[in-house]
């Protein structure tokens, strides 16, 4: 009870101190910029967690949602026409189409095959947004207007990233929140069930194939809503958002910190993206370094950075 207490109290003075970050550090362009996309990958990073940390599963095919809702946003935006509260609603419906057709035809697979196969999806998914000119090919689709979520006459629109810092801020807080719900819901116990032992849960009454589609369900529109955000800031999508960059990025963000810790995702993409963007060692070599930190973190330490901590608190208690 009393570290729930501390929870309530906790996080909404660690949001407040999020929101209030980009002002406090000067509140250039350059960390506005960077504020809008932490919280843009930090979410599309959440959408993987729950398939990782809770369901024991890695997809390699995250970025496809990621990918889905900004080519959705960017082609409903810019041949429709319609506005923004629309192309979400687009993103999350067409995201969960795509997962309920992968995650009908890979989640009966385990570990490595179903890895395996969701990164031939990944593979498909680039090549198809290449070349397909129905989807701008090599090009990619430009002329993406500014985000606009005005509501009757009250105005939301956002023309640059600082403008943009309170729309983004508040998707993370609403994927922050789904993730926290998801984990105390039922479903986020049988998920835990599954991936601990499928033949207890099974004994138990429940279908592990059901729940893993559910969860991908669940998890599919949260990397798609980021996608969705990043097509406006961008003003443009191509076949790039697909790179193994993102999906790097993602798996990164999912186990630096640790598995299933709530600010896990957000506290390691600002990790990544701090030093990329204020202390970058060149493109080329910022994308090894991250890809080291990921060989490195799996390799020698499996439960991340807050793994570290245990012979500490261990310590602490011998003392006391």
């Amino acid at each position: 009870m009393q570290h729930l207490g501390f929870k309530r109290v906790a996080l909404p003075l660690f949001g407040l101190l999020v929101f209030a970050a980009p002002s406090l550090l000067g509140g250039s362009g350059a960390i506005y910029s960077a504020a809008v996309l932490i919280a843009i990958f930090a979410v599309m990073a959440y959408g993987l967690d729950v398939i990782v940390s809770d369901l024991g599963e890695v997809s390699l095919a995250h970025t496809v949602f990621f990918a889905v809702g900004s080519y959705t946003t960017a082609w409903l935006s810019t041949r429709a026409g319609l506005g923004s509260w629309v192309t979400l609603a687009g993103s999350i419906v067409v995201a969960l189409l795509f997962a309920a057709a992968i995650g009908l035809v890979t989640l009966r697979l385990r570990e490595f095959v179903f890895s395996l196969v969701t990164y031939a999806v990944g593979v498909v998914a680039i090549t198809v947004a290449s070349n397909w000119a129905f989807l701008g090919g090599s090009d990619g689709i430009r002329g993406i207007p500014l985000l606009d979520l005005s509501i009757g006459g009250l105005q939301l629109t956002a023309r640059n990233d600082r403008e943009l810092w309170p729309y983004a801020f508040a998707l993370l807080v609403v994927t922050v929140y789904l993730i926290d719900r998801f984990r105390r819901s039922l479903l986020g116990a049988a998920a835990i069930m599954v991936h601990l032992n499928p033949r207890l849960a099974t004994m138990a009454g429940t279908d592990p194939a059901r729940v893993r589609l559910q969860v991908f369900l669940f998890s599919a529109p949260i990397s798609a809503a980021a996608g969705w955000l990043y097509a406006y800031q961008r003003a443009y999508v191509s076949a790039d958002v697909l790179e193994n960059y993102f999906l790097i990025l993602m798996l990164t963000a999912v186990v630096l910190i640790g598995r299933r810790q709530l600010l896990g995702p957000l506290v390691a993409t600002a990790l990544v993206l701090v030093q990329e963007k204020f202390f970058s060692l060149g493109g080329n070599v910022d994308k090894i370094v991250l890809g080291a930190v990921l060989i490195v973190i799996l390799g020698f330490f499996p439960q991340g950075l807050m793994g570290l901590l245990q012979p500490l608190r261990r310590l602490l208690q011998r003392s006391r």
